[in-house]
């Protein structure tokens, strides 16, 4: 399994990159998981459903199965958030994760970055970064920078600077 992130600020499209490079990898054999953090509460759950019954009623975990799709969700309460590595090793395997967020986190990442954001560019602090895709030029970013719209060369890139989760894993304990 090998990892790969994707960084930028709010609204400079990573989500809707993501979506246009999954299908990518799947056109070209890779089998594709992601991990999206999210900066908030959120809810898988409807409320008043039975699912989010158990939940409400104290269950730590509540997995919901049917003949499409099954979901595990599980409840922190007063744990802490789980880190980039903890999230990982409870994947089943693939050939590429996609960490959309975790934008600190030392493993290897894409920067997406948009002119329009009004947003500082990341790489030139974070030497994790190793690609750009821009819709903005970066000469002198010391790493290659892609078009934005190059959904081919993106994924190129992401596939070929994807780190190995083991060397992942190794990564962050080192940062401990």
């Amino acid at each position: 399994m090998r990892v790969i992130g994707l960084a930028g600020w709010s609204g400079a499209g990573k989500t809707t990159l993501l979506t246009k490079l999954i299908p990518e990898f799947h056109r070209r054999g890779i089998m594709v998981s992601t991990i999206k953090h999210a900066h908030h509460a959120f809810d898988l759950d409807t409320p008043g459903k039975d699912s989010w019954a158990h939940r409400q009623a104290g269950a730590s975990e509540v997995l919901i199965s049917s003949a499409k799709r099954w979901a595990l969700l599980h409840e922190l309460r007063d744990e802490p958030e789980l880190g980039l590595p903890e999230l990982l090793v409870r994947l089943s395997p693939v050939d590429l994760v996609l960490v959309e967020g975790f934008k600190r986190d030392p493993h290897a990442k894409l920067e997406v970055y948009r002119a329009d954001n009004g947003k500082p560019p990341l790489h030139p602090d974070d030497s994790s970064i190793v690609a750009i895709a821009s819709d903005a030029p970066f000469p002198d970013a010391g790493r290659l920078v892609i078009g934005l719209d190059d959904v081919p060369a993106i994924a190129d890139c992401l596939f070929a600077k994807a780190q190995p989760l083991g060397a992942v894993l190794a990564r962050a304990k080192e940062d401990l």
